[in-house]
């Protein structure tokens, strides 16, 4: 792509405590093979040497720039202050992690897809989790594909192409006409995000891998597995898109199936949980979708999960969200 008409892309990084990686990403951003970008970094609040590293780098390079948050906020509201920091010139916008990072080559490969298709609103790519190849592999003809059909095909169970926030490439125009980008309530508010684009633009995939996310104990990945938002999050997302996206039949197969798994995970929890407001959060994320904790319920799952970590302990919490599914409801 000829230097002279790359469009600009604004890379954002919101950041908490990130001295650890810090440079790495931003060496990451400085060694892209594209060179039409703006990158802000945008701190909250840090007690490290967070602050002090973004500045030195924005002092070299004039495209970089620290944006330093007066109070702090949540990791997500970090994250909608970051997108409101894009340049009103920018085309495209991309977020990297303080603590994940990009191939030289992810900027030039995401927007030559894009603007060979302007009908593309999110590009995503394959993606290394430490040692983990991430995301569905899709054939490689796969391309270019319609929004509506990619996230029909998401919620009926399709492991997400979307991939983690570092890992896509949205439309500036996407992010601008939405004045919180992130629904904060929604630890997938990245998913969710990609769901309401997507009901009218397509979806783009670069055949190659073009990005790296940490994943360590202290990530917000590792806390979401203990309080087990991916269970709740495929039951929300279903829930509140299943609507637009899915047939009335399909609808009702999903939200079924989908409930029955967040609840085999409550049930293996019930045992074996130790975090602090596990189920005070538990309520609060089912009343968001206009649903209740059910105590039966978990009771079932909690039972089952007993019976079949001494009988079958291999892949205990799959059989019991197909065992709860012909569970008479009480």
């Amino acid at each position: 792509m000829d230097p002279v008409s790359q469009p600009l892309v604004s890379v954002l990084t919101p950041v908490y405590n990130g001295e650890e990686y810090l440079t790495e990403c931003i060496e990451s951003v400085l060694a892209q093979t594209y060179q039409n970008w703006e990158y802000c970094i945008v701190n909250n609040c840090s007690t490290d040497r967070t602050l002090e590293i973004a500045k030195t780098y924005a002092e070299k390079d004039k495209r970089i720039r620290v944006y330093n948050n007066l109070e702090f906020v949540g990791c997500d509201e970090n994250g909608n202050i970051a997108f409101q920091q894009i340049s009103p010139d920018s085309k495209y916008c991309k977020m990297i992690h303080a603590d994940d990072w990009m191939f030289p080559e992810c900027l030039m490969e995401m927007v030559k897809l894009a603007e060979a298709y302007p009908t593309i609103a999110v590009v995503s790519s394959y993606r290394l989790t430490n040692r983990h190849i991430v995301v569905q592999a899709l054939p490689y003809s796969s391309r270019v594909m319609s929004g509506h059909e990619i996230c029909r095909a998401t919620l009926l169970g399709l492991p997400s192409v979307f991939g983690s926030p570092s890992a896509m490439l949205i439309h500036a125009d996407e992010v601008r006409k939405r004045p919180h980008f992130y629904n904060v309530a929604n630890p997938h508010c990245d998913m969710e995000a990609c769901l309401s684009i997507l009901q009218n633009r397509d979806f783009g995939f670069v055949h190659q891998m073009l990005t790296f996310e940490r994943s360590h104990p202290h990530s917000e990945s590792s806390r979401g597995s203990r309080y087990g938002f991916t269970p709740f999050g495929r039951l929300e997302h279903v829930t509140k898109y299943g609507p637009e996206y899915l047939s009335e039949d399909e609808l009702a197969r999903m939200l079924k199936k989908r409930r029955d798994e967040y609840y085999a995970f409550l049930g293996a929890r019930a045992f074996r949980n130790k975090e602090k407001g596990f189920w005070e959060y538990q309520r609060a994320a089912l009343n968001r979708i206009g649903s209740s904790l059910s105590t039966v319920r978990v009771i079932k799952a909690a039972i089952l999960y007993v019976l079949d970590v001494v009988l079958n302990p291999l892949n205990t919490v799959k059989r019991i969200s197909s065992k709860l599914s012909h569970v008479v409801e009480v």
